[in-house]
């Protein structure tokens, strides 16, 4: 029986919530858009769900009650200006990355061509949004998690970034770029082991999510292999948890960058930290 479309959202909503999703209208709304195959600004004027859409519509729904990843449940994922295609085996893109790609942006205004370099791409998202906004810069993206590689080889495919299968804490990296990168951005794994996350998370693969016990197992030789890479006076953005942002921008100083601040985002966390290669 073919049912009104905001009377099922309506229905989606008040089970999502009741499942403690934090955004149970606007994931209710997206899943019944995904069903209809239009996007969410046009759910309004789409027509009611026929009994198979329903049904699609119900299973979706009963796996996001079970805290699935939207994400997974419509098979992309949105960064900035590029939806990527994402499922189990990749980390999922977090709204919050969108501060890397803002700064990575700012840092290569008025370089003319400037190569940048992505650590930890996972699905490829924020090198194909750097990519997007930079049409002219020669991007670089690296990642070693055989699972995740496969994502970002789909998403980065005719994009002309250059995807390397490689550990970012590894010298020997990318060791054709040393000291001629003009911007180098990572969201590397960061969670202290045994912290309580989200069921969302748990999603996620353990490995893009934990760094050791203080979670700052990748963030310190990742940011040597920063050092490394960039000219003098480049430019470095790494997301942290919130709970490091003194411990990061020492690290970072230990590297020797200079210059290193703390950004915060829409809610006030700090959640970034950003430097300047010391010029020798």
């Amino acid at each position: 029986m073919i049912a009104p479309t905001r009377t099922r959202v309506a229905d989606a909503a008040a089970r999502l919530a009741e499942a403690g999703v934090e955004s149970p209208r606007v994931d209710a709304e997206l899943l019944a858009a995904h069903v209809l195959g239009v996007p969410r600004t046009r759910l309004v004027l789409a027509p009611d769900l026929d009994d198979d859409a329903a049904a699609r519509l119900e299973a979706l729904v009963a796996r996001r009650e079970a805290r699935e990843p939207l994400q997974h449940l419509v098979s992309s994922a949105v960064l900035g200006p590029v939806s990527v295609a994402v499922g189990p085996g990749v980390f999922v893109p977090r709204p919050e990355t969108e501060l890397l790609l803002g700064e990575a942006v700012a840092a290569a205004r008025g370089i003319g061509g400037p190569r940048v370099v992505d650590l930890c791409t996972g699905s490829g998202a924020l090198a194909l949004a750097i990519a997007t906004a930079r049409p002219d810069a020669e991007v670089h993206a690296v990642e070693l998690d055989p699972g995740a590689l496969a994502w970002a080889r789909r998403n980065l495919e005719g994009s002309g970034v250059r995807l390397t299968a490689a550990d970012v804490t590894d010298p020997a990296t990318l060791a054709t770029l040393e000291g001629i990168v003009d911007v180098v951005v990572a969201n590397p794994p960061y969670v202290p082991e045994g912290t309580a996350v989200s069921p969302e998370v748990d999603h996620d693969p353990h490995e893009a999510v934990f760094a050791g016990p203080d979670g700052l197992a990748v963030i310190g030789p990742l940011a040597t292999t920063a050092a490394r890479l960039l000219r003098e006076g480049g430019r470095v953005a790494v997301e942290h948890d919130e709970s490091h942002a003194t411990a990061v921008r020492e690290v970072l100083e230990g590297a020797g960058f200079v210059d290193v601040e703390t950004r915060e985002d829409l809610a006030g966390r700090p959640r970034m930290a950003v430097g300047t290669r010391r010029r020798d």
